[in-house]
């Protein structure tokens, strides 16, 4: 594991100023750009790459709890992922892939953007890569290309789920599902995409059967999240797009004593920077919710296809 968090950027800039270089390089112009041809459901050919790297900001000062809503001090959750897919079937049937998530939080009213500091101070700020997770994509029927599912199982490197009021990640073993489907319109102007994704925590339950906490448990284990969304496009050229979606959360509580839910919409756009890279960004607002807090968060992220 890297020792800190400069040493990561330093690494991941490299990867994705060679990826920028490459990009650069071939000036050829496409029909169809990558936004368009390849979507969460589209699978990659035999042998090419998928890279993204995706950063994602969410901060709140509101929570709901026990169905009352009430003003907090600023709390701010930063992830950063970066995701590897390859295909590795001529049918294009299968991806295999492995994703990397960090996590930077803070509390108690530090502003927004403290989390880029990237520090651990006790009872106001951890930062830590929290979890990797090895992935698998496959489009189970050949008659439906746009029809696809990626399994990953996310596998903790954080013993402390929360030290002294500040939570990191989940320290739950995770296997998530993402079923994604999408439909074209014959204008090739607007995209309907569809996205169901679950997640099953395993471990210790969070809380033993008087109600007290478990030392030992995180705060969703033994539960099961079900979260549906919807994603409407426009294209309005090939290397463009805006989009508008919906999602909903519910965290079913299967024994742990535990359950939340949430709805968010947002807004986001795509631009296609090169043949291979393209760049996107997304504003979303947590608009009701249970157990949960109601913020709003901010998406930028890198993806490249070579």
């Amino acid at each position: 594991m890297f020792k800190n968090f400069n040493v990561k950027m330093l690494l991941l800039s490299f990867i994705f100023s060679t990826v920028v270089s490459y990009a650069q390089s071939d000036s050829t112009e496409v029909v169809q750009s990558n936004i368009q041809n390849y979507t969460p459901s589209k699978l990659l050919e035999k042998g090419k790459i998928d890279i993204k790297f995706f950063n994602n900001l969410y901060t709140q000062t509101e929570r709901t709890d026990n169905g009352t809503k009430s003003n907090i001090k600023r709390e701010n959750f930063f992830t950063s992922s970066l995701e590897l897919f390859t295909g590795v079937s001529k049918s294009k049937k299968i991806n295999l892939g492995l994703i990397i998530v960090y996590n930077s939080n803070t509390i108690n009213g530090e502003s927004a953007t403290s989390v880029f500091n990237f520090k651990n101070e006790l009872g106001t700020s951890r930062s830590a890569i929290s979890s990797f997770a090895p992935s698998i994509k496959f489009a189970p029927f050949k008659s439906i290309s746009n029809f696809s599912i990626q399994s990953s199982f996310y596998i903790p490197l954080h013993k402390l789920e929360t030290n002294a009021n500040v939570f990191l990640a989940p320290k739950s073993y995770i296997l998530q599902n993402r079923f994604y489907y999408d439909y074209t319109f014959s204008s090739r102007k607007f995209q309907l995409f569809t996205e169901l994704g679950t997640r099953f925590f395993f471990g210790t339950k969070s809380k033993d059967d008087s109600g007290n906490f478990n030392i030992n448990g995180g705060y969703a284990n033994n539960s099961l999240e079900i979260a549906p969304g919807i994603f409407v496009s426009y294209f309005p050229s090939n290397k463009f797009t805006i989009l508008t979606f919906l999602q909903h959360s519910q965290l079913i509580d299967l024994g742990n004593k535990f359950s939340q839910d949430y709805s968010a919409t947002g807004v986001g756009l795509k631009y296609q920077l090169s043949k291979i890279l393209n760049l996107e960004t997304i504003y979303s607002k947590f608009i009701r919710g249970n157990d949960i807090g109601l913020g709003q968060s901010f998406n930028l992220g890198l993806r490249a296809i070579f």
